[in-house]
């Protein structure tokens, strides 16, 4: 289990604490924690049974004292509520694998530091675009020739042909954006009503509602499929939208791999998930012992589900700065979150969605150097795959900490709900921000998947990896290294070959 700004952590019948999304640096490791003992009103629990639902979980459930919330069955997972004090206890079926008292992720808003960096008068070229300040996109799409080769689909009379569809698990989207709505094709809204925990009043459950209510979701989809002022990946990608994030920020486990496996059914060809966080094999809280098996169960069962689908599925790293190949140091840094809270970690730990088989892990790369990741990124031998432009605050920053010295036109300008307040990066919402984080890294990557796939529509999401990873820029040292994993991923490499 796990507290940090981007991610999200699972945990068995003891404390929830939640990680978040890679958003930009000051959301790195936030989480909204919930202590349980004998008080608690209600308590959710995930729940992996042996192979698929039994016929009778309803009645099961039923009588140790829970609800069923939740059921996946092509996962043979259940999220249950419970009050019950001792409902695990009372389960016993012999079919069940594991069962964790569920955690969420947090994703916040990113509020600046205090004083610092001054926000950017956004000014466009002489053809109204913002391409000049598009620096991440215009670097991997070889100032825009990679989209003459392929861009993901194709205008039609009626509109937009897509060749290849991106599946966005995150905080929604501004579907009638001017630089989104041609390439928007649906999605479906994975938050009940009230949110997830009761307390957001504005969430009324709609499926089809994947208003973005934080600006995440909406910028991600921008650098993917941006095709206007802005420029994605992949200007013709299709994309859908699966909210899993609530008006408050929060997101459990069960939702997100509902996601993955809606996404697939949906015949998405990638799937984008800029959110991860840690989970604990090993921890203790109050004395008693607990295990996020379960999640890290279900993260692989759903990640396993999506590629026998032929989906391919990027995540990104995380914020942390952390090492992942130094195990100690992943466990200090757990124990040092969670020190206020009384939990005591001693297992292994494991990074979720990111290390799972099956994924594409990107790290964030920036804007002025070939040797050194953002400041924020995560990092690690055998842990990162490859990297892609996520952006910082520029050399000066870099080299002083100083946060009058942040240069917000470092950070990847894309898509911002117009209905929101401006991001603080900018000085008034025109419908785009500059934000920076390995959240921002990981849509680079997913819409070179699409346009590889555009490009070659029978390549499986190995092949589309391969590729990816062949032909990536060979920044750091020579060869595999533990900054940019094979490289820093490129759209006009991959589609050209060299």
């Amino acid at each position: 289990m796990k507290k940090k700004k981007r991610g999200m952590v699972m945990v068995a019948s003891g404390v929830l604490a939640m990680s978040l999304l890679s958003f930009s640096t000051s959301i790195h490791t936030s989480a909204k924690t919930q202590t349980v003992n004998s008080q608690t009103v209600s308590k959710n629990f995930l729940i992996a049974y042996n192979q698929s639902l039994p016929k009778d979980y309803q009645t099961e459930i039923k009588n140790a004292g829970g609800v069923v919330v939740r059921a996946i069955p092509e996962l043979g997972a259940l999220e249950v509520r419970s009050s019950q004090p001792d409902f695990l206890k009372k389960l016993n079926s012999t079919s069940i694998v594991a069962a964790n008292l569920e955690n969420s992720f947090k994703l916040e808003d990113g509020n600046p530091e205090g004083a610092d960096g001054l926000p950017v008068a956004l000014t466009p070229d002489s053809d109204g675009t913002y391409w000049s300040s598009q620096w991440d996109i215009r670097h991997l799409t070889n100032e825009g020739k990679s989209f003459a080769i392929e861009s993901g689909g194709a205008k039609t009379t009626s509109g937009v042909e897509h060749d290849a569809v991106v599946g966005i698990i995150d905080s929604g989207i501004d579907a009638e954006h001017p630089d989104l709505k041609a390439n928007f094709i649906g999605g479906k809204n994975f938050v009940p009503a009230g949110g997830y925990y009761g307390d957001v009043p504005e969430e009324n459950g709609n499926p089809s509602n994947v208003t973005d209510t934080n600006g995440h979701g909406t910028h991600v989809a921008g650098s993917i499929a941006g095709n206007g002022k802005v420029k994605g990946v992949g200007p013709d990608l299709g994309i859908r939208a699966y909210r899993i994030f609530d008006a408050s920020g929060n997101a459990p486990t069960a939702p997100i791999v509902a996601a993955i496996v809606q996404a697939a059914n949906d015949g998405v060809d990638v799937i984008n998930m800029s959110i991860g966080g840690f989970d604990s094999l090993k921890y203790y809280y109050e004395g008693t012992r607990y295990s996020d098996i379960s999640d890290v169960l279900l993260w692989k069962r759903a990640i396993q589900y999506a590629v026998k689908k032929n989906v391919t599925i990027v995540a990104s790293a995380g914020n942390d700065s952390l090492n992942y190949a130094d195990k100690k140091s992943l466990t200090d840094y757990m124990n040092a979150s969670y020190a206020d809270l009384g939990i005591q970690y001693s297992g292994v730990t494991i990074e979720v969605p990111g290390s799972t088989p099956g994924v594409i892990n990107v790290s964030s790369s920036n804007k002025w150097s070939t040797n050194k990741l953002a400041f924020y990124s995560n990092y690690g031998n055998g842990f990162i795959d490859v990297a892609a432009p996520g952006g910082d605050n520029g050399p000066l920053y870099d080299a002083t900490r100083d946060l009058n010295q942040r240069d917000f036109t470092n950070r990847a300008l894309s898509t911002w709900p117009r209905y929101l307040n401006a991001y603080f990066t900018v000085q008034k919402n025109e419908g785009y921000a500059y934000l920076h984080g390995t959240s921002m890294a990981a849509p680079k990557v997913a819409g070179i998947a699409g346009v590889i796939k555009a490009a070659h529509p029978d390549y499986t999401p190995s092949q589309v990896e391969a590729l990816i990873e062949k032909t990536a820029l060979d920044y750091g040292k020579t060869g595999h290294d533990e900054l940019y994993g094979s490289g820093e991923a490129n759209a006009y490499t991959a589609l050209t070959g060299k």
